[in-house]
Formats: C-alpha cells, structure tokens, sequence
C-alpha cells in the first residue's frame, strides 16, 4: 500500500456496470491489518451498489463491524459479483447480526428505491445508515458530446437515487442513525473527460451539506467521502486500455487506491463513538491530493 508507481495490465470492459470478478488484479477489499472493534454492533445498514468496488469493501467492514447489511445491485450485470459479495460478508458478520440480504434494482426511480427500503424494513425492522454508492461514469471529449439521454441517466443513477433513498430511508431511521454520500476527488478539482459524472459529484457535495443541516435537529448526521482513483469496475468499464494501465499515477502517491483503504472512512462517519460531532463534512481518500473543500 505504499506511494510509489503503479500500473495495471491493459484492460476494458464494454459495458457498465463493471465486474469486479472480470479485473485483473481484483480489487482488495479488505485487509488482515484491519481490526474490527464492534463499532456498528446492532446497527441495520444499507449499501447502495454494495456487490463490488467500494461498496462491496463498506459492506465488508461494516460486517466486520458487527452490523446487519443489506446492499443493491443491478441484475444481470451484477448477478455474479452480488452473490460473491453475498457469501463473503456472511463469513465476515457477527454472531448476533442476521444475514445479508441482496436486492437487485434500478436505482434511478423513485418506486425502485421505495420497494429497496421496505424489503430492507421488512426483512429487519428499521435503518440505522444509508451509505449511498451506487455511480455510473462515461467519457466524454466536450460537452457537446452528451446527449439528453444520458446526461438523464447518468444523473437519475448518481444524484436522483441518492434524494430517492434518502427521502423513503429517512421514515425508519431515528436519532443517532447516519447517511453516508460518495462524492468523488472529481466534484473538488474538475474532470474535463467526465463532465456529467463530475456534475453528478458536485451535486452530491451539496446534497449532503444541504441534507446535514436540515436533519441536525432530528439527529441524524449525513456526511460524504470522496475518494480519488480507487481500483473499482468503474475504471475498465469507463476507460480505454491504456488508461486503464496507468490508472492512478497522476496523484502525489502515484498510485491508485484500493477500495479496502476508503471503506474505513465509511466505518468512521457510520459510528457514533468515532463521529457524533460530525455532520455535513466530507473525507477525502485520494492519494494526496489537496482539495481544501
């Protein structure tokens, strides 16, 4: 995990969502450094995109963690990744947490996320952290290259479900519960090659302060992190073979992340003992990059 340069051997995937079971190296999810402490114990968390990258590390740790989790992803292109996912934190959870569920959905619409909440509510009663994640990213060579269509889809998927989930989640979340939005190292320094997947992230910085203060009264804390270049299906679904090889090199640790070292960021804000006197801020794991947001 130390600064230094990094490549990763030419790779693409043609389609979003990526799979994590198709990269070369896989993403690290976790970590035997990593050391649980009980954190999250009897908390209900849901993990939007939660199957692969950093969600699936979140959905790791906050097993770990002692939580009981729940996480979507899309069906058909995720089927593989999601059941991995599924087994991995089965093995990773407590003995007083009950099992993992798995819901597949389309988040970009309202009645999808409804449904998402009330089998999570169904299933185990309440939730006490929202991690919204799920994100879809395309290249672009101007702003004349994106259409209305996908400049819809892009945001419906990457700031619409974060208002969708958010707005359903919040009828069985109480005091003490926590929202957590990934934002991106994009929304703070620019991305000419990814203007409507930067706007999204902008978006998402808002949201959340704008979110924060309107819920600071009932308790309930929302915060964002921001990660810079993390190894994740994103990259080869989103970029050309030689992108992809050089992936990460241009921050000071010239290197890219793994999702195993953003996902303890998610721990920090999801726990009260770690993050009570915190709301409306964002973390920034992105190799060294200095943002001053």
């Amino acid at each position: 995990m130390a600064s230094g340069q990094q490549k990763f051997p030419p790779q693409q995937q043609k389609t979003q969502p990526g799979k994590e079971h198709l990269m070369t190296p896989p993403p690290q999810f976790t970590s035997p450094d990593y050391k649980p402490s009980n954190k999250l114990q009897g908390k209900i968390a849901l993990i939007t995109g939660g199957d692969s990258g950093i969600g699936r590390a979140v959905c790791n740790l906050f097993s770990l963690e002692g939580a009981t989790v729940a996480f979507t992803y899309v069906k058909g292109s995720e089927d593989k990744d999601a059941r991995e996912t599924l087994e991995m934190i089965k093995r990773a959870k407590t003995a007083d947490a009950k099992d993992p569920i798995a819901i597949p959905t389309d988040l970009g619409y309202d009645e999808n996320c409804k449904r998402v909440v009330e089998e999570v509510v169904s299933a185990f009663g309440r939730i006490d952290i929202l991690v919204n994640n799920a994100a879809e990213q395309y290249e672009c060579g101007t702003v004349e290259d994106i259409d209305e269509p996908r400049l819809e889809r892009v945001f419906r998927t990457n700031i619409f479900a974060y208002f969708f989930m958010a707005r359903h989640a919040l009828k069985h979340m109480k005091e003490g519960s926590s929202i957590i939005n990934t934002t991106s190292v994009n929304a703070y320094k620019g991305n000419s090659k990814l203007l409507d997947y930067t706007s999204t992230k902008g978006a998402i910085v808002a949201f959340t302060r704008g979110l924060s203060l309107q819920l600071v009264s009932k308790g309930i804390r929302v915060n964002g992190v921001a990660p810079g270049p993390i190894w994740t299906p994103l990259i080869p679904a989103s970029f050309k073979e030689e992108e992809t090889a050089e992936f990460g090199g241009e921050v000071p640790m010239k290197r890219a992340g793994q999702p195993i070292e953003v996902a303890p960021s998610f721990v920090f804000l999801a726990s009260n003992s770690c993050s009570s006197y915190i709301t409306g801020q964002v973390l920034h794991p992105n190799g060294g990059t200095i943002v001053n947001g």
